[in-house]
C-alpha cells in the first residue's frame, strides 16, 4: 500500500495541512502525520528525513510558514519526492516569506512548491505521484477530476436558468 507522510512545522500548521490529508484519505492512501520543526526538533528532522523511505513512504509533504525551511531541509536529506506547502503564519509577511523560502531551493535540492495555504493540491499531487504506479490509485484520480468537470458544467447550466 501507498503510503505519503505529511509534516509540518508546528500544530499551528493543522489547519491548513488538514486538506492534504483528506484528499489522501478519499484516494484510499494510508497518511503518516507528525510535527517536526526545522528549528526546534532538527534531530527529528534529520531522523524523519533519512528514514521516511525505510518506513514505506512513498512522498512527503512538508508544510511551513515564516522562514520556511522544513521542506528544503528535508529534501536534501530524503531520496523520496517532496512537496512544499508555504503557510501564512502570524509571523509571515504576507505568506511570501514562506513562498519563496520553498521555491528558491539550489540545483540538486528540488522541492515541487504549490500555492500559499495550497495543501489540497500538495495531496492531489503527492497522489499523482504515486498514481504513476498504482492503477487503482489512477483511477480514483480520474474520477476525482471528472467530478470537478461536472461541477463547471453544473455550474454553467445554473447560471443560465
Amino acid at each position: 500500500m501507498s503510503k505519503v507522510g505529511v509534516i509540518m512545522g508546528s500544530t499551528s500548521d493543522m489547519p491548513i495541512m488538514e486538506k492534504a490529508i483528506e484528499i489522501l484519505q478519499s484516494f484510499d492512501i494510508e497518511v503518516e502525520v507528525d510535527i517536526v520543526s526545522a528549528h526546534r526538533t532538527p534531530d527529528k528532522l534529520f531522523d524523519y528525513g533519512k528514514n521516511a523511505h525505510s518506513r514505506g513512504i512513498n512522498v512527503i509533504i512538508a508544510g511551513a510558514g515564516g522562514a520556511a525551511h522544513l521542506p528544503g531541509m528535508i529534501a536534501s536529506l530524503s531520496p523520496l519526492p517532496v512537496i512544499g506547502v508555504p503557510v501564512k503564519s502570524r509571523n509571515s509577511i504576507d505568506g511570501w516569506d514562506s513562498v519563496l523560502s520553498i521555491l528558491q531551493m539550489p540545483g540538486g535540492v528540488p522541492v515541487a512548491t504549490v500555492a500559499l495555504d495550497g495543501a489540497l493540491n500538495a495531496g492531489i499531487l503527492a497522489a499523482q505521484i504515486i498514481g504513476t504506479n498504482d492503477t487503482l490509485v489512477l483511477d480514483k484520480i480520474i474520477m476525482y477530476k471528472e467530478g470537478l468537470k461536472q461541477k463547471v458544467i453544473e455550474g454553467a447550466k445554473q447560471i443560465k436558468r
